[in-house]
């Protein structure tokens, strides 16, 4: 067990983070992810209101989809990463931000859109995620029609009798299923899951092994509020309608960014000799120079090898650029990858 964001949480379970890694990759695995922040948006237009503070193309949800966003700040800098999704009963919009940020991210939401949107945080919903190619196997077992949803679709439905939000989503690379539920419920619908054979525990051990070899930035490290979505590669969350009316927070500069180029961008590296480069470690270029700095790093125990992500320099980002990672004094041959670091296998619609 370790502290989280004031949490206690398990960094892993009696058989370890590679063991639970590699369950999530070939089966199925549940994670308690009760400590984000859960609550519902409502008001007149909550969607329009909430683009207020963020490039995504929040009115364009459909009933029923959900959207990975960022919430920016005045000089285009991320203040939290969310996934937001619009309700079919009521069409609230449903939020979930991370642990650590949640109660500043209300408070920012409430006090930039106080007339014209309603901030109702759900202290009392725990959530749980179920990852794995076999996630759907156990769930549909569990929760009719559960099939149906395709990755980014999100339902109010039931999940072993009790009522649930559920959520083709999750940070692991995987296919998968985040359930919202009382938290009164979580004890009970967790063993459930847990009793079927495809299921094991895991912790934040494996959590972040798992979305580092599926290239997804962890807020606090990877990215921040010095940090703008075109140096972090995360272009793609601004809506072509916002790019179009520049009416999102920081538009100016994000859109000189586009156009200009960032004055530093995120990468994936591969260390060639298998020692691991953690978060701080310098980068640098074949003169020694310093170039850059790990985010993010590890053993990701599906790629077989040490992986990280960095900020460099523009000059430097470039797929197969060959640079170093200084550990421990010396420097460790690292090689610019493209991300993920592993195939996502997402369940997307066809056709």
């Amino acid at each position: 067990m370790v502290t989280f964001a004031g949490y206690e949480m398990p960094l892993h379970y009696r058989s370890g983070i590679i063991s639970e890694h590699l369950q999530t990759r070939s089966s199925a695995s549940l994670f308690d992810a009760s400590h984000m922040g859960q609550a519902f948006l409502g008001g007149a237009d909550p969607a329009a209101a909430f683009e207020r503070l963020t490039p995504a193309d929040v009115s364009g949800l459909h009933d029923g989809q959900m959207r990975y966003g960022l919430l920016m700040n005045g000089h285009g800098g991320i203040r939290d990463d969310f996934m937001v999704g619009r309700l079919l009963v009521d069409r609230r919009l449903y939020l979930v931000v991370n642990a650590a940020t949640k109660h500043a991210d209300y408070a920012y939401i409430s006090g930039q859109l106080t007339a014209t949107l309603s901030v109702e945080p759900q202290p009392d919903r725990a959530l749980l995620a179920l990852q794995g190619p076999k996630s759907e196997t156990v769930l549909s077992r569990h929760s009719a029609g559960i099939a149906a949803l395709t990755f980014l679709n999100v339902a109010e439905t039931r999940v072993a009798g009790v009522a649930a939000i559920i959520s083709r989503s999750g940070y692991t690379g995987e296919d998968g299923f985040e359930i919202s539920l009382a938290a009164a419920d979580a004890e009970a619908v967790a063993r459930i899951l847990l009793d079927e054979p495809e299921v094991k525990p895991a912790g934040l051990g494996a959590r972040d092994t798992l979305r580092l070899e599926a290239g997804l930035c962890l807020y606090g490290h990877d990215m921040d509020e010095s940090t703008t979505p075109v140096e972090a590669g995360l272009v793609w969350t601004i809506g072509k309608r916002r790019k179009l009316a520049r009416d999102f927070p920081g538009a100016e500069r994000i859109m000189q960014e586009l156009f200009r180029g960032p004055v530093r961008k995120r990468v994936g590296l591969r260390l060639m000799e298998r020692t691991p480069a953690r978060e701080g470690a310098e980068v640098v270029n074949s003169l020694g120079e310093r170039v850059g700095r790990i985010t993010s790093g590890g053993f990701g125990p599906t790629a077989d090898m040490p992986i990280a992500m960095a900020y460099v320099q523009p000059e430097y980002a470039g797929d197969g650029a060959e640079l170093a990672a200084v550990v421990r004094g010396k420097p460790r041959t690292a090689v610019v990858s493209p991300m993920p670091f592993v195939p996502h296998r997402y369940r997307r619609r066809t056709g």
